[in-house]
């Protein structure tokens, strides 16, 4: 079965699994994103988005194992500000959290309607080609949800 684990194979749960992230309709699902099925046979992850050295703010462990331990002393907020390159899942379910928030708010009326707007947002997803318990539904397209009311 899949490697899709707790809490994402929950049924209401949206399970995003991570693409390429300049050329996810060439090189598909990254080859460390979780995989579906779910010991029910669920299809998950839902959607993917992109989660391939996608650059986020570093603070922490993440700072401190990319080098980026600032000056000793240092104080001003320039030097502790700095950017680090992750992947993984857990570095596209904020793209996903993004899309959602953005048409939510475009689209007030769909809040408190979870069921429908995980409807919408698989329903316009960009089908990659890829394997159904790789992808999901697909790749997000906030532009496509938004029509797709």
């Amino acid at each position: 079965m899949g490697s899709i684990t707790e809490p994402a194979h929950a049924q209401d749960s949206i399970a995003v699994g991570s693409t390429h992230r300049d050329a996810p309709h060439a090189f598909g699902v990254t080859w460390t994103s979780g995989k579906g099925p779910t010991l029910d046979g669920r299809i998950k992850p839902d959607v993917v988005a992109p989660g391939e050295w996608i650059a986020s703010a570093a603070t922490g462990e993440v700072r401190a194992a990319a080098g980026l331990d600032p000056a000793a002393g240092a104080t001003d907020m320039a030097s502790l500000l700095t950017y680090a390159e992750q992947s993984g899942t857990s570095i596209a379910a904020p793209h996903v959290s993004g899309v959602i928030a953005a048409f939510l708010s475009a689209l007030p009326e769909f809040i408190g309607r979870p069921q429908q707007v995980k409807s919408l947002l698989t329903q316009s997803a960009t089908d990659l080609g890829r394997e159904r318990y790789a992808q999901g539904a697909g790749l997000v397209d906030l532009m496509r949800m938004l029509t797709n009311v």
